[in-house]
């Protein structure tokens, strides 16, 4: 064969090869997503939507995927809590990293019983004792609602304000959160004492976290001339 019509016969067979790649579930698609939510399958049929009723007789019929481990039924799951504990994991230790969370939340309660029972008692409604609703609130009291990302135009780099997504949001908060307990920490104060002391702070709208989101406002407001580049 001539040496041109090799060639020819390799490239197509190279342009056959390297076709997109497609990503196979192990799941046919007949399999059906799992429900975790307890209280779908406590409810008697009378009280049921057509929806529900719907989704209760596929199951019956179909197949369901397995729930990944990330899914729970239990009362106790909580998904921001997860991936707080995620984030805080270090090495893959996720053992160490739920009992820092398990001892974190414990501390908060046990700080929060000890205030309430030293108030007086026209005070003791307006103290939250659950250390859940506090994480939560600190966490939302610590997401900024504006960032800066750098932006090259005409061979200069600005920082541009611009608005920042829910994930985004939870992120840098969580991120703001670990980093805070882990470099300025004293050498002989435990993980779970300076975490809890900082959510509480956080929940209360004070602390260095909540000080780091008013900077970074600060620093959008500043540099507001600069907004229209995310567009020019």
């Amino acid at each position: 064969m001539h040496p041109d019509a090799l060639l020819a016969a390799d490239n197509e067979w190279n342009c056959g090869v390297r076709l997109t790649q497609v990503r196979w579930s192990r799941y046919n698609p007949s399999y059906i997503e799992p429900e975790v939510n307890k209280e779908l399958y406590r409810k008697p049929p009378e009280e049921l939507a057509e929806e529900e009723k719907e989704k209760l007789e596929r199951k019956a019929l179909q197949p369901v995927k397995a729930a990944p481990p990330s899914l729970s039924s239990s009362v106790f799951s909580d998904p921001m809590i997860s991936k707080f504990t995620n984030m805080m994991m270090k090495d893959g230790n996720k053992v160490l990293a739920r009992s820092l969370m398990a001892q974190t939340l414990e501390a908060i309660k046990r700080k929060q019983l000890e205030k309430y029972h030293k108030a007086p008692e026209d005070e003791k409604e307006t103290i939250e004792c659950n250390p859940y609703v506090i994480f939560h609130q600190a966490l939302k009291n610590c997401q900024p609602i504006i960032g800066l990302t750098s932006i090259t135009r005409g061979g200069k780099s600005y920082q541009v304000p611009v608005p920042l997504t829910d994930n985004r949001k939870r992120f840098l908060a969580m991120k703001w959160m670990i980093t805070e307990c882990r470099e300025n920490k004293h050498r002989r104060t435990l993980m779970p004492e300076k975490l809890s002391q900082e959510l509480l702070q956080a929940y209360s709208n004070e602390g260095p976290i909540i000080k780091k989101k008013h900077m970074l406002h600060k620093m959008a407001e500043a540099n507001r001339a600069y907004a229209h580049y995310r567009w020019w």
